[in-house]
């Protein structure tokens, strides 16, 4: 199993508990390099309406809850329309 699947697996078992890092992997094998300003990470979707996904990092180096879980519906959005 590529360790981009075993992280993924592993944000859709927990949520609150994904290492910022990880979460970066995912979402860069998933929309492509980040645009980055400041804390936050910008990455672009192939879809109208919400172009972009952000993320960015809590003080104890854990992605926010929120946004692994957006992120998590982003890529479920990419897999049911046939982009990945």
């Amino acid at each position: 199993m590529h360790k981009v699947d075993k992280i993924l697996e592993s944000m859709k078992e927990n949520s609150k508990n994904v290492r910022f890092e990880d979460l970066v992997k995912v979402c860069s094998y998933y929309f492509g390099y980040p645009r980055i300003r400041g804390s936050h990470y910008f990455f672009s979707v192939p879809w109208e309406g919400k172009p972009l996904t952000n993320i960015q990092k809590t003080n104890n180096g854990k992605a926010k809850v929120y946004q692994v879980e957006q992120v998590l519906k982003a890529i479920e959005k990419l897999e049911g329309e046939g982009f990945v």
